[in-house]
Order: C-alpha cells, then sequence, then structure tokens
C-alpha cells in the first residue's frame, strides 16, 4: 500500500528500507507463523502472506523511484526479497546475505531464483543449494550489492537522504573501501556451474577447501527434493 501511494506521489524523491536495530536486516521468521497456522488447519494465513509478500517483491522489482536498502546484519529470505530487487542495495561490514529455504524443505523464493540465476557462472546454485552465507565483499563482487558503506556511517548517509541530498552523491560521499572476496569464483564455477545436481555433487566431492567443506556440510542436512528443485528452477531463470 504504502509503495503505491508513493509510485505518484512527486514529494517522494526515493524509498529508504532500513532495519529495526543492527542485528538484522530482515532475516525471515514468517515462516514460523504460516508453519503453526497450517498445522492447525488454517491455510488462509499463508495464502495472504505470500500473496502480498510476491506482490510487494516484483512492485519493488518495477519501481519507478530508486529505493534504497540498508542491508546490515542478517539479510535473509524475505529480507532478500525486499531488497535485492531494489535500485541501491547498500551493505556494511556486518551484512551476512543467504537464501536457507533447502534447510527447511521449501525453496528460495520472492524472485530470488531469478535473482541467482544471472549471477556468475555457479555462484546462484551454491547459495541456493546449500543456503550459503554472503559477506559484503563477495556480495559486491557477484553484483548482489551495489554499494558498501561502513556501518558506523550509515546513520550519516540516511540523515543526509532524509535532508534531501543526491542519492549516488551522498553514497559516494560515504562509502568507503569495501571488504575483499572471500571465495574463489573460478572454482565454485568450475563445481556448482556443472549441468546436473549429480554433476556437482561429484565436483564437489574432490574439491578440497574451507568452502567446499562447508558446502558440502550444509548439503548433507538439506532437503534432497528442495535442492534439486532450486537447481532446476536456477537454470530456468
Amino acid at each position: 500500500a504504502a509503495l503505491d501511494a508513493w509510485r505518484d506521489d512527486d514529494a517522494v524523491k526515493l524509498v529508504i528500507l532500513d532495519a529495526e536495530g543492527d542485528k538484522a536486516f530482515c532475516a525471515g521468521g514468517d515462516i514460523a507463523a504460516i508453519y503453526h497456522a497450517a498445522k492447525a488447519g488454517d491455510h488462509t494465513v499463508g495464502q495472504r502472506f505470500f500473496a502480498d509478500e510476491y506482490q510487494m517483491n516484483a512492485a519493488i522489482r518495477d519501481y519507478p523511484k530508486p529505493i534504497v536498502a540498508f542491508m546490515q546484519g542478517f539479510v535473509m529470505g524475505g529480507g532478500v526479497g525486499v531488497s535485492i530487487h531494489g535500485s541501491h542495495r547498500v551493505v556494511s561490514e556486518k551484512a551476512l546475505i543467504a537464501m536457507p529455504e533447502v534447510a527447511i524443505g521449501f525453496l528460495p523464493d520472492v524472485g530470488a531464483t531469478h535473482i541467482l540465476g544471472r549471477l556468475p557462472k555457479g555462484f546462484g546454485e551454491l547459495m541456493g543449494m546449500t543456503a550459503a552465507r554472503i559477506g559484503a565483499g563477495d556480495a559486491l563482487a557477484v553484483g548482489l550489492a551495489t554499494h558498501f558503506v561502513p556501518s558506523s556511517a550509515m546513520p550519516d548517509v540516511k540523515a543526509a537522504l532524509l535532508a534531501g541530498e543526491e542519492l549516488d552523491g551522498v553514497l559516494a560521499r560515504f562509502g568507503d573501501t569495501a571488504p575483499a572476496s572471500t571465495l574463489p569464483l573460478d572454482e565454485i564455477a568450475d563445481v556448482f556451474g556443472r549441468d546436473s545436481v549429480t554433476e556437482i555433487l561429484a565436483g564437489l566431492a574432490t574439491t578440497s577447501g574451507a568452502w567446499a567443506d562447508t558446502a558440502r556440510d550444509q548439503l548433507s542436512t538439506a532437503c534432497p527434493t528442495s535442492v534439486f528443485v532450486t537447481f532446476d528452477l536456477i537454470q530456468a531463470s
């Protein structure tokens, strides 16, 4: 409703999406309420929630004005949906981005498979199939994030924007050198850029390194159906 109201309001120049507190931008949690309602026989809670959520994600993607998400702390599930489709995705050194749905027998939703399928080769499959948590440096390297601002400077950025200063100029002024990417993108492309889940698992079994160890551990506890469905969705995006 807010996005609809602001779309044609000339007084609104941009939209800021921010967290309450600094622990998380948005780390999901809605699934628990939907689960308990469904267990009690009420499926309308989930139907209404997902209908609203997905329409909102689409509205963010197509919004004619800048949408600036300050992605700090945990950014997971629905938090990815309300940030990753916007025009300006600002991370701090505290950001951890993930789509962990395979761990609960679900699949990356909120338009995430559309985004994951457009990341560098194999990277979307890594995130979607293993629920990998991605830091600021890697998010910037693969295009999940657009700008880096230290957490200490984020209040100043928000204040400047609320004072009416120009968006890109403010982000440039308060931006700093981003953390380096930590993941080996070439290795990930070689392993997770293969043509089937079976081939990916075979490649991962003979790959060494901390990232591969983590991926194996996470895949070992993920729902197998979710892993296969996620792979197919990313391939089709």
